[in-house]
């Protein structure tokens, strides 16, 4: 299916297969072809080669490619549902292994992977790989234990290596690997080979109607105007990234988060409110060429509406530009009749009472989407092509952005566009007024009489043209979805919600069913049977591959792209040269002159630049030898780096080296999300994963850490979780740690300094903070501003102090009899109690629990014997009133009220 390898993926695969190293390929441009080719080389018995960073579909879709190709020894998928006993066989067995990250690290720690029979390493999606990445202490331990395996790395995003200083030396460095090879698409030999066997392109620039190139006028004015604000407000913003040309790319959302990120918590409401407000603006572009009028006017309407999106912050609904999209937007789905203006404007009072009476005047207007009707003539073109002696008729595949697009598209073709605008506006905008009877009664009519050209070629001259459904499966819901309401989309991703297209789709049960035989793939549309038509969503898919798939199932010779995305485009120019005798076709429908177009522009703008930054960075990069790892002179495989440190080799009196045993801590398996473990191994420490109840990492035998984020600190503090944790550590620790792990990138305020209150409040997280540490004295509170401060301090606690024991950390649960802090002498429950008690402290309670069997017998002993006691007359009699004077207790509660 995937088709032998290209000149140019030859020559990548080889350079790669020769010499370890990270290969950075434009996007589009068949990297998951070159890893599969790597994947077939090493699925044998003889090599160990470990694949990172693949999601679960990509699996899937690997394993399938092999199994068709013939591959005996097909990759296997370790996860947790492999019991620890049984992985290591598994590992023994060979060839290629899916392995989850946390299971992997696990594994590499307590030897129960053998690393040196591992003969590699495949990293996918190597732009990932961070200093304190799971991957990267993978690739770190590998190295360590195994000098002559090799790492071989893949990434399709040229575009994360051009933020950031140094990137993607940082990122070889953390892969161990020494060459860089950069294959854009401008590269010769691509170049060359992609020319010979170019697709025929047909490039089609449609017009915006009038109506249409006013709203995106007036929205480029409105997020102008934004962007003006936003600068105003914050002055130390770049300007220059804050462009409105950005604004229009994919990455506006993390270029703005970068910049006000680490000073969220200190902007004004009105600054908050203006990003938001950019947000749905982008949205608004969007919709404008993605969707019809009436959803467009639809989303509009709702966003006035709706009082949970725009409060009184958003002053852009005043502007003149709102006012003209509001009018612009509303002329492309009705208008009122000349006439009924002046009778409205003569009785204005009259119409605000009977609103419902003036709607039936509306006259519809539904302005058809431009593209619609090119798309309409590229099909009519492609039909009269199809019916031509000279060749035989070819497939046809029509790509969308998304979902949405698609069933859309597929109601088009099969319906016309009448049918569909008045149906959708019957259940939108007409919902509420009668007109939506006559909307329905002229939607029945269009039913009967046809409209659309599909309709019209299927009268009997040609039976090809009867139209055939496929039972296409429900898509996941669109993320744009909840901003507009319930209309059309959920039931226009299933085919055949009308009776209308029941008739249809029972018209012929055989065919029906050999179509769905032609096409394995769920994730398309069907509209067409002869020539088979096909609509796929570019994007929102859960399986990567998808398209890949129904590309190469489909085989069509025509391919209509109603919205163009580089690596797809990119991916029909391999699917041609690795066809070279087959025809291929392809119509680009775009909006010229429209925010779309530039949006294209911008995307392959950015990505050549990215290519042009990696090769000037090639040029001048500095690699030591010893980068790769294989001698033991590589500083990134030497742990404890610094030579004060308390686990180093230190020496004695007579100038030998005398070995210490290293440091050690205990970690809970959970753990293995986080970036710590990483870290502390790479600073000389142990680690030794095991799963606990109580706590998160044991440092010492007495010293339990229990580490919460601060999203994951709230959420503890409101469920009441976060109480059972510490409840549990004080009662078997004596240095229980409550340890508050933040990004220093992300400064934050657990309260508005707005909100203080000088009380304590049950519903303030800082009130819920204090009562914690006044319920537990002995619970230390320490805040890291990154894991790698955190590891620093670990080192700290643990100098000079005893190691932990795995076996007794595993030992204690939430519900073991072992208490540490009363040695197994005393009940926690009374033991509590106690210490709760007026005038008793953790010096005197041991002295009480050894003159008194129980609290019983305590509440027996007279004020002087307390008094003898305690040795303190001030603390017994405290005591003694809490025990027995029971009605003076409310007296000073009722006084303190007063006060």
């Amino acid at each position: 299916m995937a088709g032998p390898l290209l000149e140019f993926e030859t020559e990548m695969f080889l350079s790669l297969f020769g010499s370890d190293g990270l290969l950075v390929v434009a996007e589009g441009m068949g990297i998951d072809r070159i890893l599969l080719q790597f994947m077939r080389v090493y699925s044998e018995q003889d090599s160990l080669v470990l694949l990172l960073n693949t999601t679960t579909p990509e699996q899937e879709y690997f394993t399938e490619q092999l199994r068709a190709e013939g591959v005996t020894h097909l990759p296997r998928t370790v996860t947790s549902d492999v019991n620890s006993t049984e992985r290591y066989n598994v590992y023994t067995e060979g060839g290629v292994l899916f392995v989850t990250s946390r299971i992997l690290v696990v594994d590499f720690l307590t030897d129960r992977i053998p690393a040196h029979l591992i003969s590699g390493i495949l990293v996918y999606r190597a732009h990932k790989i961070i200093e304190s990445c799971q991957e990267a202490f993978i690739l770190r331990l590998f190295r360590q234990k195994n000098k002559t395996g090799f790492i071989k790395a893949f990434t399709d995003k040229a575009t994360s290596f051009s933020s950031g200083f140094c990137q993607v030396e940082r990122v070889m460095r953390n892969l161990f690997v020494k060459k860089l090879y950069l294959w854009p698409r401008f590269q010769a030999s691509v170049n060359s080979a992609l020319d010979r066997h170019k697709p025929e392109v047909v490039e089609l620039h449609v017009s915006l109607t009038p109506a249409m190139r006013a709203i995106q006028s007036s929205i480029l004015d409105i997020m102008s105007a934004c962007l003006k604000e936003l600068k105003r407000y914050n002055p130390t913003l770049e300007a220059e990234d804050l462009s409105l040309e950005n604004t229009l790319g994919n990455a506006f959302e993390k270029t703005i988060r970068h910049y006000l990120d680490p000073l969220w918590h200190q902007l004004g409401a009105k600054t908050k409110a203006l990003v938001q407000d950019l947000k749905v603006l982008r949205v608004l572009l969007l919709y404008l060429t993605q969707y019809d009028c009436v959803t467009f006017l639809n989303l509009l309407e709702s966003l006035r509406s709706s009082q949970k999106i725009f409060g009184s912050n958003s002053g852009w609904l005043f502007l003149d530009s709102s006012t003209s999209m509001f009018m612009n937007a509303r002329g492309r789905v009705y208008r009122y009749p000349e006439s009924k203006k002046k009778l409205k404007v003569g009785a204005e009072a009259e119409k605000q009472k009977s609103s419902s009476a003036s709607e039936l005047k509306r006259e519809l207007v539904l302005e058809k989407s431009p593209k619609w009707e090119a798309l309409t003539e590229v099909l009519q073109e492609i039909e009269k092509e199809n019916r031509s002696p000279q060749h035989e008729p070819g497939r046809v595949l029509i790509c969308a952005s998304d979902d949405r697009t698609c069933a859309q598209l597929q109601q088009y073709i099969r319906h016309g566009s009448d049918w569909m605008l008045n149906r959708l506006y019957a259940r939108t905008i007409g919902k509420s007024d009668s007109a939506a009877a006559a909307a329905a009664a002229f939607e029945l009519d269009t039913q009967k009489k046809g409209n659309g050209w599909p309709k019209k070629g299927a009268k009997g001259k040609e039976p090809a043209q009867k139209k055939k459904s496929t039972t296409s499966k429900k898509r996941p819901s669109l993320t744009l979805t909840q901003m507009m309401g319930k209309e059309e989309t959920g039931e226009a991703a299933v085919m055949g919600s009308s009776g209308d297209e029941d008739e249809l789709m029972g018209e012929d049960g055989e065919e029906e069913e050999q179509l769905q035989l032609d096409l394995s793939s769920d994730a398309y549309y069907g509209v067409l049977k002869e020539p088979l038509t096909v609509i796929h969503p570019l994007k929102g898919l859960t399986d990567p591959h998808s398209l890949t798939r129904v590309l190469h199932e489909v085989e069509p010779s025509f391919v209509v792209l109603y919205d163009a995305e580089i690596s797809f485009v990119r991916q029909l120019e391999i699917y041609k040269a690795s066809r070279p005798g087959k025809m291929l076709r392809v119509y680009f429908l775009i909006y010229g002159g429209s925010t779309e177009e530039q949006k294209y522009l911008t995307a392959l703008s950015k990505e050549k630049k990215a290519f042009e930054h990696l090769i000037r960075e090639k040029a001048t990069m500095v690699i030591p030898e010893e980068r790769e790892g294989r001698q033991d002179t590589n500083l990134d495989l030497a742990r404890n780096l610094d030579p004060a440190n308390a686990t180093t080799n230190t020496c004695n009196a007579g100038g030998q080296e005398q070995p210490k045993e290293p440091s050690r801590v205990i970690v809970d398996m959970r753990e293995f999300r986080s970036e710590l473990p990483s870290l502390l191994h790479r600073r000389g420490l142990d680690i030794e994963p095991v799963t606990l109840e109580v706590g998160d990492y044991i440092l010492t035998p007495d010293t339990c850490v229990e580490r919460k984020s601060v999203s994951d600190l709230i959420g503890s503090l409101q469920s009441g979780r976060l109480y059972t944790q510490c409840l549990s550590m004080t009662r078997y620790y004596r240095k229980p740690v409550l340890l508050i792990e933040f990004d220093p990138a992300k400064p934050f305020s657990l309260m508005a300094r707005s909100d203080f209150r000088h009380e304590i409040s049950s519903n303030d997280i800082s009130s819920k903070l204090t009562l914690l540490t006044l319920h537990f004295p002995r619970l230390r509170i320490l805040w890291c501003p990154s894991p790698h401060a955190t590891a620093e301090l670990f080192l700290e606690l643990k100098k000079g102090h005893l190691e932990p024991d795995a076996a007794a950390a595993q030992a204690v649960t939430a519900e073991s009899d072992t208490v540490a802090e009363s040695a197994d002498l005393y009940n926690p429950g009374p033991y509590d109690f106690l210490l709760k008690m007026p005038g008793v402290n953790t010096k005197n309670c041991r002295v009480l629990i050894k003159s008194a069997d129980s609290l019983a017998d305590l509440a027996k002993f007279s004020q002087e014997k307390l008094a003898e006691i305690l040795e303190n007359a001030t603390n017994a009699k405290l005591l003694y009133e809490f025990l027995h004077n029971v009605t003076d207790v409310p007296a000073p509660a009722q006084k303190a009220k007063q006060t």
